[in-house]
Order: structure tokens, then sequence, then C-alpha cells
């Protein structure tokens, strides 16, 4: 029996402790086409509000957050907040076909969700076909009210959203791609907050500009939003002291480049101590293995009030695009805080053991031009998106939308980073994996060297996880778990799994409902490198699902 919203909100407020605390925030959110120019062309892009990057989503811990979606383009939409837990509102989490229809023209949807226990920088999202390549934007968690943060306060925040730009249309792009059967166009540019700084044969100088003042700290968050490519950070002439990852805190360590996946955020501590000036801001792209990437470095500029117009720009060499090294050593400088007030509660038992190898395959295509097509898989299946949502499927026991036999290990073992089985063909289906409410997972995503090996960035909807081990080549069950960090390990919802590795990660299944599990390379989830746990409900009141609001979309 669906709730009005008037139940629905007295409802969410008894299950917070910590409503009185707590605000309810109210967003609008309006899809539109923005006729945009960058790289010397114009084209209508996927917008909110007419926004690119959209409008930043402020919030408090603990608040619960209510944001109306209206549809004014031709396409369906949705929207996934990116890392917000989603406790027991699943209805809201957005991905299509997943836990929603999509908003179809000319409707709305509004969302709700909690922002129960969570600070830090996330994001938003389209959760669509290729409509997050514009459509997207950052969320901030601030503490709640008279909580400090658990480093130095800084003098001003500063969101930074990193993304692509094509100059075709992005749903062209991959519709092409999936016609005939082959990778999809890279894209043209690199952007910060939207603008690609100053490129080859072309008059465009727009460029994301940082005014500081000298002496000051900045806390800067810095946001992947690329479809694709996974990115290099770094402002010419000064250390960043990362603080946050993916609203975690961590331990504090200095470095001169970040590192971020497709999804995933980290906050970082820049003190302006380096002299009046002028420094470049750029993003490049990783990528250590044989695919095709952008190569186009973003720019941008910091800089410091009074800085006269003949000051010369210092500029900043950008690690190589193939330097795994340096990928490696900042996934190994993360670790979770485990303060008193912030622990790291990893799970010490595992009730399910879970391997899951994730790649690409070839599979045969009577209606592609060369007669077969990409396609990625986990565990040598690749995911079919269903007509119906699987959480409605699911909550209203609809027959034939999905199964419950994901494997939990591959059905047929062989040396995943090594040689390589003859047959590229993969399986096909709807099916997620079924775990108890409160059970403990251990997941290791062991890359595979399918055609290529590549760097996967991996996001969970529905938890944080704890990243707890990682490696080259094949992951030993008899050795590597010895080295497992189970004290301080970086605490997330997106992890990269290294080209030819594997990444162990461990979480509470204490969220019931269904969530998304896949690659967050747009490319692979088109192809089908995705599946969804499904969470059992609990035997207490508050273990269950929400029932659905009135408005969701029907599809």
């Amino acid at each position: 029996m669906f709730m009005s919203w008037v139940q629905m909100l007295l409802f969410v407020s008894l299950l917070s402790p910590t409503s009185v605390q707590s605000e309810i925030r109210h967003y609008s959110f309006t899809v539109v086409l923005k006729n945009t120019t960058r790289l010397c062309a114009t084209k209508p892009i996927v917008t909110v509000n007419g926004k690119f990057p959209g409008p930043t989503l402020y919030a408090r811990e603990d608040d619960n957050v209510f944001v109306n979606v209206t549809n004014l383009i031709k396409d369906n939409v949705t929207i996934h907040w990116h890392g917000v837990r989603q406790l027991r509102t699943g209805w809201s989490d957005g991905p299509a076909y997943i836990t929603q229809c999509p908003i179809q023209p000319g409707r709305s949807y509004l969302y709700n969700f909690t922002l129960t226990g969570q600070r830090g920088t996330l994001l938003w999202h389209a959760h669509i076909a290729w409509l997050r390549s514009t459509m997207h934007g950052a969320i901030v968690i601030l503490p709640k009210k008279g909580v400090p943060y658990p480093f130095p306060k800084p003098d001003k925040q500063k969101v930074i959203v990193l993304g692509e730009w094509w100059k075709s249309d992005t749903e062209a792009v991959i519709n092409e791609a999936l016609q005939t059967g082959l990778a999809p166009n890279v894209s043209d540019a690199h952007t910060i907050n939207g603008h690609t700084g100053p490129v080859p044969n072309c008059s465009y100088r727009g460029a994301y500009n940082l005014h500081v003042e000298n002496g000051k700290t900045y806390l800067l968050r810095v946001i992947n939003a690329a479809l694709n490519d996974e990115l290099f950070f770094k402002i010419a002439g000064h250390d960043l002291t990362v603080v946050e990852v993916d609203a975690a805190y961590t331990k504090p360590f200095k470095t001169d480049t970040l590192f971020l996946g497709p999804g995933q955020t980290t906050t970082a501590l820049l003190t302006t101590d380096s002299g009046i000036g002028k420094y470049v801001i750029a993003i490049s792209p990783f990528m250590d293995t044989v695919v095709s990437v952008d190569t186009f470095t973003g720019t941008g500029y910091l800089i410091y009030n009074n800085t006269l117009p003949s000051i010369p720009t210092t500029v900043t060499t950008m690690p190589p695009v193939n330097a795994t090294w340096k990928t490696l050593v900042f996934a190994e400088s993360l670790r979770s805080l485990n303060s008193k007030q912030y622990p790291a509660n990893v799970p010490l038992t595992v009730d399910h053991s879970l391997l899951f190898t994730i790649g690409v395959g070839i599979d045969p295509c009577a209606t592609c031009s060369n007669g077969s097509r990409a396609v990625a898989a986990i565990n040598n299946i690749t995911f079919d998106m269903p007509t119906i949502a699987i959480l409605e499927a699911h909550y209203y026991g609809i027959k034939g939308v999905f199964t419950d036999d994901f494997p939990g290990k591959p059905l047929m073992p062989y040396d995943y980073t090594g040689v390589q089985p003859t047959n590229l063909q993969t399986m096909h289906g709807t099916r997620v994996y079924r775990l108890a409410y409160n059970s403990t997972v251990e997941l290791v995503i062991q890359g595979n060297s399918m055609l290529a090996p590549e760097s996967h960035p991996t996001h969970l909807h529905g938890f944080n996880f704890f990243a707890v081990g990682r490696g080259l080549g094949n992951f030993n069950p008899a050795k590597d778990p010895k080295k497992y960090n189970l004290v301080d390990p970086v605490e997330r919802n997106t992890i990269s799994v290294p080209t030819a590795g594997w990444t162990a990660i461990r979480f509470r299944a204490d969220n019931p409902g269904v969530w998304f599990f896949h690659c967050h390379l747009e490319v692979h989830t088109t192809w089908g490198l995705k599946m969804a746990f499904l969470v059992e409900n609990g035997k207490g009141p508050n273990e269950s699902v929400v029932p659905p609001p009135r408005d969701l979309p029907q599809c």
C-alpha cells in the first residue's frame, strides 16, 4: 500500500534518532537542453537547470533531502546520488531499471533520502544511457552543526568537478558503437568545472580560474565526473593534503598529485604559500594498456590576488599516461582515519566469500557491421537490462524479471591474468546475488586479461566498503589474505581494480533492497559489466525497505 508524502515524511523523521538536529533540504532539478560552446563548436547538451556542471547540492549529516526532478527533454532520465547510502530508501537510488523505471518526458519524480552518518564530498549524475556526460554535479555534506572537521578548519571551500567533452552528441557516439560492435570514440577534451582551457587549433580560451589569497587554507572538493577516464590532478607549485575520499575521512597525507577514477571524490587541503603568481591546474588521463584514451590535458589556473598580468604562469609536468606506479602509491597512501569518533568498523568475520572476475569479451552479432560486438562481463556473465525495475519486481514478487543465481565464483576457473581462453563469448542473464540482512561479505574483484587487461573503477550502490587488500596478477586465497589491512583500510564506494590485478573489499549487508554493482567506466557498464546484490529484509521494524512512493515512475 502506497504512503502519502506527508506519511512518508513523518515516517522518515521517526526513523532518524537525530531528527531534532537535522533539517529538511528542498531542491528543484529541471532537466533541459542548453546550447553550449566548447572547442569552437556549439551543440545542445543535457543539463540540470541549464548548468554544466549542474548545481551543487548542499546539506548536513543526517539531513533529509527532497529533490524534485522534472524531465523536459525527449529522453528518459534518472538521477543517481552517487555514494549516498540510501538506507532503506532504494527507490531514490536512481539507476534505471534497477531501482526505478526512468522519468519519462514531461514527468516528475521526487527523490527522498536521508544522509545518515555521512559527511564529505559526493556527486550526483544521470544513470541512464550516456546522459551523465553533461548531467552531473557535486554533493557537499557538511558536518552537523557544532561538530568540527577532524583536520584544521579551512578558510574557504571550493568544488572542482572534472569531466570530459565530446564534439559529437554522446548518445550518437554510443549508439554508433553498439551498431558497429566496436569501441566508441573517445572524448575530445577534458574539463575542469566545465571548461577545457586553451586547446590547439581553436581560439577558445575559456578556463576555470581559482582565485586565492596568500597565506590561506582552502578545502578543495575534487570530483571525477568523467564517463570513461581515470584522471590525474595537479596544481603547479603546490602540494595537497588529502583528508577525505568518497565522504569518508582519511589519515591526512601530502601529495603533489591526486588520482581519481570516474565516480570517486577526493577532498584535500591547499595552503596558498607559494608566492604571488599564476599557476596551472591540470588534469590528464591514466591508461596503462593498449586501449585508446583521450590524451588531452585539461587546464585551469590558480591565481593569487594582486598577480600582475606580466608575471609568467608556472606550469607543471603531468605523470605519463601509463604511470601505474603513481596510481599504486596514491592508493597505498589512503587509510581510514579510524579515530574514536570515526572508527573503521571492518567486518572481521565473513559470511560470503566471493570472487568476481571482470573484463571484456566478444559475442556474435548478426546486426553488427563485422558480425560481432564487444561485451563486458562479471564471472563471464553479461548483464541484460530488464524492462521492469528489479527492486519493484522484488518488492511486489513479480516473476520473470530476474533470477537470484548469480555465481559467487567463476563457473570455469582459469588463469585470469595469464593465457586466456580461446572462446571469448560470454553468457547473458539478469541475475542477482542474494544476501541475508546483516550478513558480511568479502568480495575479491579480479581483473582478467581478456583482449586487453585494463584498470576498472568499480562502484557499489547502497554501501560503503573497506578496501582490505590489492595486488597484481591472480589473487592467491592461501597467501594474499594474510596481508590484508583489517585495522585502518580506506573506506570507499568506488575502487579501482588494477590492470591485470585484484582488489579485495569487505562490507556488511545492513541495507535491504537491490543494489547495483558495476564498472564506472560507462563504456563497460553499457557493454554489460554489471550485476546487482539483493539484500533481504531483516526481522526488526527498521530493517525493511520502505514502501514505494506514490509518484514512482512506471515503465
